[in-house]
Formats: structure tokens, sequence, C-alpha cells
């Protein structure tokens, strides 16, 4: 259950979170989840955002939208959401602004200064992935001015503690949470699973390697397709699930080096999946490639949920969530031999032992990444910060 909120005066304590849309992803995502908490404790939720598909969730759990430009890295608009956001803080009695994401952060800080209300950041970019100049380290450097900053995984704090100069009193460690009422096998009826295996034109009983991530460079898609060209293993069926986002020129290489690896009849890219829980019950492995270190790996967590054992490179948070030779396997990044060695190992696997690992993994992923202890750690944040406040 959600922690009750500190109250400073009758009233109940209104949140205000800014994120740039709230369209799909991890982080708008984890914005509703977190709203609908402070609905359930009693509190007042309102979202600022440009709008998208997911504002109708937003408001069916009964928190508030308010659409504003606030996507924008326009440096004048920046600037007029200033007096926008500070504006709708006195208007509605803000008692805490929560910055998830960049451009908003900048007039969400400002705002919040302007009106003395407590300011939180949440930090979900990896902020060590590639060497960043001057001045995108700049722009970045706005999360690291919450008054209390939260950090996705340890990995993501280290990188804000050693590149922001962020003290450890200030940082709060709060894992993305996933949902386990949709993330749950018993959950997943037969006929939803037979669906999706129509739809993709899967045999009974073939062996699926699944990587679900969208199509960028950095994802790692051709290190698995490389990969699967050394497993050598006939019938299986690697599944590349996700949205190219218009990249379809990547997609379309991608498809030329799996026909010029011998392996264009197994490796097949599916598109978008809108029933992951589904398409998790069709993989006996899932796979993360990802080439740079991620700050968390949704996806990987979500597999474990649901009983199957995975593959991911050895760095950024997947090092959290996988546990070696007991969830699943960590690869160099790009290693295409250690990566077939891995697959290798995990599709031979004697069906009991593969479900004990699965079973290991989905364990382990309910105690520590349950959406109810993310945003229960959420509000225990709001509550040091209310209770921190002078009244």
């Amino acid at each position: 259950m959600a922690s009750p909120i500190v109250q400073t005066d009758p009233r109940p304590a209104t949140v205000l979170q800014v994120l740039p849309r709230l369209q799909s992803g991890g982080v708008e995502r984890t914005a509703v989840d977190v709203a609908a908490a402070l609905v359930a404790a009693g509190c007042r939720a309102i979202v600022v955002s440009a709008g998208g598909q997911m504002v109708h969730e937003l408001t069916r759990v009964g928190a508030e939208h308010i659409q504003l430009p606030v996507e924008s890295k326009s440096p004048w608009t920046i600037w007029r959401n200033i007096s926008r956001l500070a504006d709708l803080i006195k208007a509605e009695n803000v008692d805490i602004v929560h910055a998830r994401s960049r451009a908003p952060a900048w007039s969400a800080y400002f705002a919040a200064r302007r009106t003395g209300r407590p300011f939180v950041t949440t930090v979900a970019f990896n902020s060590a992935k590639r060497k960043i100049n001057r001045f995108k380290k700049f722009y970045s450097s706005i999360m690291a001015r919450g008054d209390l900053v939260i950090a996705n995984s340890y990995y993501t704090a280290e990188n804000v503690r050693a590149n922001f100069g962020v003290p450890d009193v200030r940082v709060r460690v709060i894992p993305r949470g996933i949902n386990l009422d949709i993330f749950d096998p018993a959950a997943v009826s037969p006929e939803r699973i037979i669906q999706l295996a129509q739809a993709w034109r899967l045999d009974a009983g073939v062996p699926v390697v699944m990587m679900p991530a969208r199509i960028t460079r950095a994802k790692g898609h051709a290190t698995l397709i490389q990969a699967m060209a050394q497993v050598a293993r006939p019938g299986v069926q690697c599944l590349m699930v996700g949205t190219d986002g218009g990249k379809e020129d990547l997609r379309q290489e991608l498809e030329k080096l799996a026909t010029e690896c011998g392996v264009g009849g197994t490796v097949r890219f599916v598109g978008d999946c809108r029933d992951m829980a589904a398409a998790y019950m069709l993989a006996d492995v899932v796979v993360s490639a990802s080439t740079e270190p991620e700050s968390f790996g949704r996806t990987l967590v979500e597999a474990q949920a649901m009983g199957r054992v995975v593959v991911a490179t050895d760095h950024g948070g997947a090092r959290e969530t996988v546990v070696e030779g007991q969830s699943g396997w960590l690869v160099p990044p790009g290693d295409v031999m250690e990566m077939a060695n891995a697959l290798r190992t995990a599709l031979v696997l004697p069906a009991a032992v593969r479900a004990a690992m699965g079973a290991k993994a989905q364990a382990r992923a309910r105690q520590l990444y349950a959406k109810e202890a993310m945003t229960g750690a959420t509000l225990a944040v709001y509550n040091e910060l209310l209770a921190g406040r002078p009244v």
C-alpha cells in the first residue's frame, strides 16, 4: 500500500510531476503509477506535459493533467514555461515539484525556486554511456539540482555522484517498478498466447529467442544476429520485438545482415507488440544485447517476472537485475561468441532446470521490482521533503 503523505496543513498534499509527454515509455509509466499512488493516499496529483495517448489513463486514476509545451528544448519556450509553472504552482497550492526529464526540469526548477517549493528529480538517463561535451553536461546537470535526487538504479546513482558531484545525502535509489498484476504468468490466458503465436506464425514447440527492444544501433541487434549465426541450432526462431521508430533503413540493414549471416529465415522482425506479457510466454530465452550500458533495463525485469531466463550484456543496470547463473547469463558487450555460448547453454537446458531458473528469476523480480515498492518509496521521498519544509 502507498505510504501516507505527511500533511503541512488541513488540505491534502498536492504533488506536481513534470515530463515532456505522456505518450509511452518507462518514464511516462512511472509518472502515471506514482500519480495513482498519490490519489490512493488521499493526495492530489497533477501532471504537466505536452499531452499524449496516456493522458486518458492518467485521468482515469483520478489525477489531473495540464497541457503545456514543456517538451520543447527551445530556450525561449523553457523561459516562458517558468512563469507558466510558477503561476500554476501558486494557483493550485502545489507542495512539491517533481521533474522527470531535462528540458522541463529547467523550467520546473526555477518555478519551484521562485515559489519556494521543494524540488525533486528522477534521473533515468545514463550520463556515462558516451563522452559528452560541456554544453550537454551542463544541460543534463539540471537533474542533479533537486533537493533530493531519485536514481532508478545504483548504477545511475553512481553516475550522478561521479559526473555531477551530488552528495550521497541527497541521493535516493528507487528502482523502476513493474505491474505484477500484468506481468504474471498466471494472468495470461492460453488464448492470448495462441493468438500472438498465430499472428507471428510460430510453429508449436519451436524454441524462441526473443529480443524486445526498439530498433536502434545501441540496442545491439547486430550482435544478436551474428550470435544466432554461431548458434547453428535448427528450428530456433529469433524474434526482434519492437518498433523501428521510423528507422526503416536500419531495420532493412539488419535484415540484410541476417541474410548474409545465413539466418534470414531464423531472425524475424515482428514490429511493436501491445501484449508483452503474452509475448514473454512464447519465449524460451529473452535477450538484452545493448552495446551501451543502460540505466535500468525494464524488459529484463519484465521477462524475469514472467519466469523467463535471460541473457544480457554485462554492464549498467543489468548487473543489478540479472543474477549470473541463477536467473540468466551476463556476457561482454558486443561479444558475438560469448553471446552465442550463452544462448547455446540456455537452449540446451533441460526443461526442469530452465523452469527452476525461471522460478528464481520470478521470485526475485517480485521481491525487488514491484510497482508498489517503487511508488511507496517515492511517496516516502515526498514525505521527507514535506517534513523538512518550514511551515
